[in-house]
């Protein structure tokens, strides 16, 4: 029995083994970096709200009508709903081969390759970023349908493709971008990818089309409640 015992656990371990961590130092210290700046953009979301629920509070009793405007002003602009000016960048993505000199159609660009880029930009401090005109949102949907890339419901086929993005550190974002390895992905693709220089006032739209609310409705009044 205890032969067997051992056998069988001996087979579990072969089976299922013990995935260990093989990042080396340098990985765990980008890693940890990454976590403590995230956790810092949600501590400054928690004391943003906060000062949103104290004057609101503040205001309720004086002025519950320009209380609730300024609390909607807010939530619109958090939600891109509103125009954006700020100091940001532009990047412009076009082929880096003609079609003539390949001999072959260029595709358009890849859904997993622009949400790539899109992620990079937001881990060097992207604010508000706007594609082709678009603004992208949490809810924006990037994806491929019948070969097209789309952005939520407008297709990304022609080039070149312009990307506006504002950030509160403009200079960080830009060397970041710079020294980045992303144009590498872009070229195997035949993209090119061009960084502008910080710009000072740098204007993103508002998200145009309407949002659908799941999951959500109105809360009962309740007669003779609070």
């Amino acid at each position: 029995m205890i032969f067997g015992l051992m056998l069988g656990i001996q087979y579990q371990t072969i089976k299922n083994p013990i995935e260990r961590d093989t990042r080396d130092m340098w990985q765990l210290r980008e890693d940890l970096k990454k976590e403590q700046q995230l956790q810092l953009e949600l501590l400054s979301e928690i004391r943003k709200y906060n000062e949103v629920i104290e004057s609101h509070e503040n205001k309720d009793s004086a002025d519950p009508e320009n209380a609730l405007k300024e609390t909607l002003a807010v939530l619109k602009e958090d939600a891109g709903l509103t125009e954006v000016t700020g100091s940001g960048i532009t990047i412009t993505i076009d082929k880096l081969f003609s079609e003539k000199l390949l001999g072959i159609e260029i595709q358009d660009i890849s859904p997993d390759l622009l949400k790539r880029l899109i992620n990079e930009l937001n881990s060097y401090g992207a604010k508000e970023i706007s594609i082709q005109g678009r603004r992208l949102i949490n809810s924006t949907v990037i994806r491929d349908i019948n070969g097209q890339t789309k952005i939520d419901n407008f297709s990304l086929h022609s080039y070149p493709i312009e990307i506006k993005v504002i950030s509160e550190d403009v200079d960080k974002l830009y060397n970041r971008m710079n020294a980045s390895t992303t144009d590498e992905d872009f070229a195997i693709d035949n993209l090119s990818l061009t960084i502008s220089d910080p710009i000072d006032e740098l204007t993103v739209p508002a998200y145009e089309d309407s949002i659908r609310v799941r999951n959500m409705k109105p809360k009962e009044i309740i007669e003779g409640g609070d």
